[in-house]
């Protein structure tokens, strides 16, 4: 998914938040999923940022946007996007007082510190495509 954008029901790729429909007599299997996350994120600070959110949005009573379906499709293409790098992500966290909150001092800090390094070896890679489109022309 790379908007930030919701669905009540259905099964659309690029939905940020869906809410499979209530059934009746399968109350226990009601649930929420996020499909953000990256497969390679730390599950555990993951949930602990999106829990603090929650809480924050329920407290703060932040008004929920409109879902996919109450939306026309221009209204899409206008939509902000999530952080399309994990640079991009970086300067998106390092505002974000709270995730700083959520996670503490240390640990905050420490992830920016491992996230940029990692972004700094990802950025000096050199790939298959630059050689292949590159090289030749040298």
């Amino acid at each position: 998914p790379t908007l930030p954008r919701a669905r009540a029901a259905g099964r659309v790729p690029g939905d940020l938040l869906r809410v499979p429909e209530f059934r009746e007599g399968r109350e226990l299997s009601s649930r929420i999923e996020y499909r953000a996350p990256d497969a390679a994120c730390n599950p555990y600070l993951a949930f602990a940022a999106l829990l603090a959110a929650g809480l924050e949005g329920i407290e703060r009573e932040y008004p929920l946007p409109p879902t996919r379906d109450a939306i026309d499709e221009a209204s899409m293409e206008t939509a902000p996007t999530l952080p399309g790098s994990l640079y991009e992500a970086l300067e998106e966290a390092e505002n974000s007082e709270l995730l700083r909150r959520c996670l503490g001092d240390h640990v905050f800090e420490s992830l920016l510190t491992s996230k940029r390094i990692e972004w700094e070896r990802y950025r000096s890679h050199i790939t298959d495509y630059e050689l292949q489109q590159y090289l030749p022309t040298l």
